[in-house]
């Protein structure tokens, strides 16, 4: 195994641990956590500044929200719904991710694409985020299946879950098969792999935006090293988090 894989896996079971010895409403607090920040680091990459005060009032209900931020608010708490859904969807292993999983997944993150049937995109958009090679528009479908059915292979099964959540996150940008919201939706994908192997959502910082672009402009093997340091990042924040509760425990106690 790869040395960073084996040092991310061991800090796997380090976190594990550590967990096993936390109560759960620590758990989920950390989860509410490591839900924030990834959407605020995920607009950060897609251009769009967000406070914590503002994720804090879009998501929480008994926050009195400034109705000129109305727009914005919708848009993270669309983002929050496809995070749940990706959760759920982890905790169903033995179900494939098929396309209607993309598809929900998309709808999700851009609800206003529901009444039309989320339709894959018909052009080749002037002004978008990213400017790597796309495919056109009349290959999206045929490339959509083949990213599911390859994601269904033994092949996939045999791949680590980080090398495997890395080349998902890639080919989706690659087809780029929605007129929005397509990066949120791979990054998404990407987690998904992640979770359901066991792994923490790698967050992808918004520092790193433009490094993130460039190594989108080469194959997956760029985008891997990115991959690993967001994970990485999330373990450290994770065990210190937990180890801070279990050493207030354990004063507690004594």
């Amino acid at each position: 195994m790869d040395a960073k894989l084996f040092e991310i896996d061991s800090k796997v079971e380090t976190l594990n641990e550590l967990v096993r010895r936390c109560p759960l409403h620590a758990v989920a607090e950390f989860v509410d956590k490591l839900d924030l920040s990834w959407i605020f680091h995920d607009n950060g990459l897609e251009g769009v500044v967000v406070s914590y005060s503002e994720l804090k009032a879009a998501i929480d209900r008994k926050i009195i929200s400034d109705v000129t931020l109305i727009p914005m608010y919708e848009e993270i708490k669309a983002h929050k719904a496809a995070i749940t859904e990706v959760r759920q969807l982890a905790d169903r292993r033995r179900q494939p991710i098929s396309l209607e999983t993309l598809k929900r997944i998309y709808l999700l993150c851009t609800p206003e694409a529901a009444a039309r049937g989320a339709p894959y995109r018909k052009d080749n958009p002037l002004h978008r985020t990213y400017y790597h090679e796309i495919v056109p528009p009349e290959k999206i479908s045929y490339r959509m299946r083949k990213l599911v059915e390859w994601l269904d292979t033994d092949e996939a099964r045999r791949t680590h879950p980080v090398h495997l959540a890395a080349k998902a996150h890639y080919r989706l940008l690659a087809i780029y098969p929605w007129p929005r919201n397509n990066g949120r939706v791979a990054r998404l994908l990407q987690n998904l792999v992640l979770v359901r192997g066991g792994y923490l959502p790698a967050i992808i910082h918004a520092t790193e935006r433009q490094r993130y672009y460039e190594v989108l402009r080469h194959e997956h093997a760029g985008l891997l090293p990115l991959v690993m340091e967001s994970l990485r990042n999330s373990y450290e924040t994770g065990t210190k988090y937990f180890a801070d509760h279990v050493r207030m425990r354990s004063r507690a106690a004594s």
